[in-house]
């Protein structure tokens, strides 16, 4: 009985960490993990302490690539066995506990900048790609050799794009190729035209060109993936591109491809439902996620800032990531709201396990803020800085006296009308004079408190003043699930 309502002591022991997945042959370790672009990285900049972080999946190779790296530099090489959220985000915190001048990355990669200036080498890998394949397929999805596309991958297929460009230029006139963001070398000056930064990701578009003029084929993902719509990169492609213009992905080993249009408009959906569950809700959960990505804690005060301005009640949560476990025990909670980086936070994903949603900041920003544009103009930002001031998205807040603040608005989940900010002063002479009432009664209280007074059960009730005195006596032995005087069932 104890196993139906807990888990043994003994299973906490046996808990393994995660597989560490197949192991790269050491002949083929500096072309995988590019180890001599790491070493001249790390001797350019005469690190004596140098930190390595790899996700779950290749901890399996890093003994090796540190070992390797060591006797290379010279240098005194840690490898960072536990992340602070998520293996895609920079753990710039971890490289300073361990006093470390640099750190590399490998594996995938949001390419959020850090928190704290760190000189950081990003190793994304290099999957193999079938050229012919993707190029035969690419034709097939785009018959029209003027129609313009872009060509987007996954991290670790960006090194394959400029030779697939190649195999394409010669028929295909209006074709943009796309590569990570990464940062720019130490001294390094920025190319003249910038290039358009945006998904994580670099546009070398030419002066009076826009992305929304483009259509997409992404090159990534995998067959063998049970549910596509968990990719989240690709949920984030697609939920940022422009609804009328075409998108495609591709496998860089079949060269089979896909229409991503209807997976595209299931996300749109759900985002607009998310949106009205957000405008429904009195009481928002910030989820403080990453604390290693720049500028989240002016991301956090915005958000404060935003529900407070929308008349609802805001708590901020740091936990760690979420899982349904932990956001149950906040059943007061209509909507959590998840502070991460974009590869870091589920709200694009189906988050049928969670006792509430989870939204991501721009579906609280489109909730909440009256100025912001309508559904279909608005674009979906997944980094939340995009929101802050500086960037060209971002959407002050209507001053309280604006008559934006007071436009009818119809729930489409629930059908009722909802009201209007509860911090708005009313114009209604009415309400100056004072109404004499029997009795004080509490004019406002928490959410929480309210919640709790609407429940059943309250817990222990103290009963002041009604229960007799008596001597104390020896109570109950054992757990609540198993006391000594019920015997074994």
């Amino acid at each position: 009985m104890e196993s139906t309502f807990s888990s043994p002591a003994e299973a906490a022991l046996q808990l393994e960490a995660g597989a560490a997945g197949l192991r790269t042959p050491l002949g083929d370790l500096d072309r995988v993990y590019e180890l001599e672009r790491v070493v001249g990285f790390v001797r350019d900049l005469g690190c004596q302490r140098v930190a390595l972080q790899f996700p779950d999946q290749l901890l399996g190779d890093a003994g090796a690539v540190a070992a390797r790296l060591e006797e290379a530099t010279g240098s005194k090489v840690f490898i960072l066995g536990d992340t602070a959220y998520g293996s895609c985000c920079v753990d710039v915190l971890g490289a300073e506990q361990a006093g470390a001048q640099a750190l590399v990355h490998f594996g995938p990669a949001c390419l959020s900048p850090p928190a704290r200036p760190l000189p950081i080498a990003f190793v994304l890998g290099q999957r193999s790609v079938a050229l012919e394949l993707c190029a035969k397929a690419f034709e097939a999805q785009n018959p029209d050799p003027t129609a313009p596309v872009v060509l987007l991958s996954e991290p670790a297929c960006a090194h394959a794009l400029e030779a697939l460009a190649t195999l394409l230029r010669p028929r295909y006139l209006d074709l943009l190729v796309s590569s990570p963001a990464l940062p720019l070398p130490v001294g390094s000056r920025n190319p003249d035209p910038e290039p358009l930064e945006r998904f994580g990701r670099r546009f070398p578009l030419a002066p009076g060109r826009c992305l929304e003029e483009y259509g997409a084929f992404y090159v990534g993902g995998s067959e063998a993936t049970s549910d596509p719509d968990l990719d989240p990169d690709l949920s984030r492609l697609l939920l940022g591109w422009a609804p009328g213009r075409p998108f495609s992905s591709c496998c860089p080993d079949t060269g089979r491809t896909q229409d991503e249009g209807a997976r595209a408009w299931r996300l749109r959906a759900r985002r607009r439902y998310l949106v009205e569950r957000a405008r429904d809700a009195r009481v928002v959960g910030l989820l403080a996620g990453t604390l290693g990505v720049a500028r989240h804690r002016e991301a956090l005060a915005h958000l404060r800032n935003l529900t407070q301005a929308a008349g609802k009640r805001s708590y901020v949560l740091a936990l760690g990531r979420p899982t349904p476990a932990k956001l149950a025990n906040f059943p007061e909670v209509d909507v959590f709201v998840l502070l991460a980086c974009p590869l870091g936070a589920p709200a694009t994903q189906p988050s049928g396990s969670f006792f509430r949603p989870v939204l991501a900041p721009c579906e609280l920003e489109a909730a909440c803020n009256p100025a912001w544009p309508p559904p279909g103009l608005a674009p979906h930002l997944t980094h939340y800085a995009d929101l802050l001031p500086g960037s060209p998205f971002h959407v002050p807040l209507p001053p309280p006296d604006s008559e934006l603040w007071d436009t009818p608005d119809v729930s489409l989940i629930t059908g009722d009308l909802r009201p209007p900010p509860a911090w708005k002063p009313s114009t209604d002479p009415g309400c100056l004079a004072l109404t004499p009432r029997p009795q004080l009664e509490l004019a406002e209280s928490s959410p929480a408190a309210s919640f709790l007074s609407s429940r059943s059960w309250q817990g222990l009730q103290p009963r002041l003043g009604q229960t007799p005195v008596t001597a104390a006596v020896t109570g109950r032995r054992g757990i609540a699930i198993a006391y000594e005087d019920e015997g074994s069932s």
